[in-house]
């Protein structure tokens, strides 16, 4: 398990005390318990796209509030290892977890064998940022566009495939959502990674990929590959003359959104006076340009709600995604 300790730099207080920020208006929920040092749990191995956003997020948790924020990655079981330990931590460990729809809403339907179930056992604080995917084929694909994309899919039946970094993965259930819209067929090809996938479709080895959007930014530039659409319901800021899915023409695809929601979770004992202090700080965080500017880098965006939102949103893909997996058949 990879530990790091995020800064806890002395500088902005003065532009902290003028937000009404002051790092003293923490002190009573975190001091009480004795400890003031928080653990955020990445159920993720460390320098991957949800590594960096939990890192930001810890970080500005440190320098804005003066609170002493030690990431730990606990990867493993596509983020189950993780995600459980956090269920079953006490209150006094101040170990919380950084929230992923893969984790805390795909998971509880994809594994039949968990002994928790995240969207049940943990609390959720407040959700952050959320990303898109990003659709590409081969820059030497004759399929230039959506509209191509989905009239080839519905002539070719399964003679095609497409790629994805892992079976039950956002890119995997992405393409399976996609094809249950259209009516179509293609066969799936999981990789052990985002980085051999993308590889492959640029070889032209494989027709097409969801892909998260940082990952696949270096080989749409330098010429390998060729962006369709992004899944967000808008344009992203870092990719402005990307289309969305829904503005493809495809009447099937009009509203078609995948993104991933990034959060903060707490186990269950934690208590609600922690939870509110915690929240509020997110959210005062998540609401600066510093942050929001750090997040368009990774293909991410702000998503600010607080907890009873973030517990909605975190039901609403559990049955979105539940549906998709059920009737694709997806098991792990």
């Amino acid at each position: 398990m990879a530990r790091s300790a995020v800064p806890f730099p002395s500088r902005r207080r003065a532009l902290a005390a003028a937000l009404g920020l002051a790092a003293v208006a923490a002190a009573p929920a975190w001091a009480q318990r004795g400890n003031p040092v928080m653990r955020l749990i990445v159920p993720f191995a460390p320098g991957g796209g949800n590594d960096v956003l939990g890192r930001q997020m810890a970080h500005s948790l440190g320098e804005m509030f003066k609170m002493d924020v030690i990431v730990e990655n606990k990867p493993g079981a596509g983020g189950n290892l993780g995600t459980e330990q956090v269920v079953h931590a006490s209150a006094r460990s101040n170990m919380f977890l950084l929230g992923h729809t893969g984790t805390v809403s795909i998971n509880p339907v994809l594994y039949k064998n968990l002994k928790f179930d995240a969207s049940t056992d943990l609390q959720p604080v407040a959700m952050f940022a959320s990303s898109s995917l990003l659709l590409v084929v081969p820059e030497k694909s004759p399929i230039r566009s959506v509209q191509q994309l989905s009239d080839t899919l519905r002539r070719k039946g399964g003679d095609m495939n497409f790629a994805s970094s892992g079976t039950g993965t956002g890119g995997h259930l992405t393409g399976e959502m996609l094809l249950q819209v259209l009516g179509a067929k293609a066969l799936h090809v999981p990789y052990k990674g985002t980085a051999p996938a993308l590889t492959d479709v640029a070889g032209g080895q494989v027709d097409f990929c969801f892909s998260v959007i940082p990952a696949a930014m270096a080989m749409v530039k330098g010429g390998k590959l060729r962006a369709l659409a992004v899944t967000s319901p808008k344009r992203m800021n870092l990719l402005p003359d990307v289309p969305t899915m829904g503005e493809s023409g495809v009447p099937e695809l009009k509203g078609f959104e995948s993104t991933l929601t990034y959060g903060i979770l707490a186990p269950k004992s934690v208590g609600a006076d922690v939870v509110a202090d915690l929240e509020r700080k997110i959210l005062d965080v998540a609401a600066t340009p510093e942050f929001q500017s750090r997040l368009v880098v990774e293909g991410a965006e702000a998503l600010m709600g607080g907890s009873a939102s973030y517990g909605r949103r975190i039901q609403e893909e559990s049955v979105k995604w539940g549906r998709v997996i059920k009737t694709a058949g997806v098991s792990v």
